[in-house]
């Protein structure tokens, strides 16, 4: 038996006879997390929409466990697979408990009464998801961080083998982003749900994905690993970034870097330059900064922020060479600041500019 539960061939989607996204073709398979990322209005939504059989595709095909979605009801396209959109719900009158109750409504028939079974799944889904203290609040008087949480645990108790969310960490501070998509990775991993999902925090795609789908200039721009796609320049590219620079050792953002001539020389290693960096950068201060190993902690950061960067490859030691370059440089610089605490084997080189930095000084 296939383990692949969603797909799609030759996909178009869109609004009427107007295409958004074109080129969709993609497998997911249990317990499978896909992330679709890429710039404000590329089309995720739309996607996941289409997806959801919640927009009607323009060509192509959605299935799922090889059916045709345009083929199944509404109540067996129910129970396979649930959706969890970012849009406000409205509510009359209902507590927590009861939206996550209708979770329950394509497996209860046309009166939509629980049995016994199906309440012990809403509560199960409303602790896994920690929001069993609300159960009896109104659902029009909680935060949007709370509400998110809500529709979550309404679309785990519809029990689907396929989980559809648009920007599920919308509203939520850091902790409760880290904890709602470790439940996704849970639900993937012990369920066996799929998950598709849009996110617009670039280094929580990275971390918490297996697949990753990128949209770019109305169609599917590339489909890989979390490792294949942030590598290299690919990242700055997909959002044409041009305000600052993305790192992808790290999948996060850098601002701009102050350009000029080096006012401040900065010797970093191990980590222990990264603030120093960004603070320079933030008072407009052009910096130089090394002896830099291309495979430092400080390396990605640097080669974004500094003006001027001197580097050693990885694993060797500090050459003497670089410890010249780098002299040379902060000779023309009005200050000079050290990071790191102490210097191992591979960074003695930097002891020894440091030196010389503080024997100028004495002669001066």
């Amino acid at each position: 038996m296939s383990s692949v539960i969603l797909s799609s061939e030759e996909l178009s989607v869109g609004y009427g006879k107007k295409v958004v996204v074109s080129g969709l073709a993609f497998e997911i398979s249990r317990g499978e997390i896909l992330t679709i990322i890429g710039p404000n209005g590329a089309g995720k939504s739309t996607i996941l929409k289409s997806i959801a059989a919640q927009l009607p595709v323009i060509s192509g095909r959605v299935s799922i466990a090889g059916n045709d979605i345009t083929e199944m009801s509404p109540n067996d396209l129910a129970q396979k697979l649930s959706v969890c959109l970012t849009e406000r719900i409205t509510a009359e009158k209902m507590t927590c408990e009861d939206v996550v109750s209708t979770g329950r409504y394509p497996y209860t028939g046309r009166l939509g009464i629980l049995s016994s079974g199906d309440k012990d799944i809403v509560r199960e889904a409303m602790e896994l998801t920690g929001v069993s203290y609300l159960a009896d609040t109104d659902i029009r008087c909680i935060s949007d961080g709370q509400r998110q949480t809500i529709m979550l645990a309404r679309a785990i108790a519809q029990q689907p083998e396929v989980l559809i969310l648009d920007e599920p960490t919308s509203f939520l501070d850091i902790n409760n982003k880290l904890r709602l998509l470790s439940i996704l990775r849970e639900l993937a991993r012990n369920r066996n749900i799929a998950v598709v999902q849009t996110l617009h925090e670039l280094d929580l795609a990275q971390r918490f994905s297996d697949k990753i789908l990128c949209i770019k200039d109305n169609k599917a721009d590339r489909l890989g690993t979390p490792e294949e796609i942030f590598s290299g320049d690919y990242i700055s590219e997909l959002y044409s970034i041009a305000n600052g620079s993305f790192l992808s050792e790290f999948g996060t953002a850098e601002a701009l870097k102050v350009t000029g001539e080096p006012q401040v020389f900065v010797i970093g290693g191990g980590g222990s330059g990264i603030d120093t960096y960004r603070r320079l950068q933030r008072q407009g201060i052009p910096f130089a900064a090394g002896v830099i190993h291309e495979n430092d902690l400080d390396y990605p950061v640097a080669r974004s922020l500094a003006a001027e960067l001197v580097t050693e490859k990885a694993f060797e030691p500090v050459s003497e060479e670089s410890v010249q370059r780098a002299l040379a440089i902060m000779k023309k610089c009005d200050e000079v600041i050290c990071c790191p605490d102490s210097f191992g084997t591979m960074n003695a080189g930097n002891k020894r500019l440091f030196e010389a930095y503080k024997s100028l000084i004495k002669s001066k």
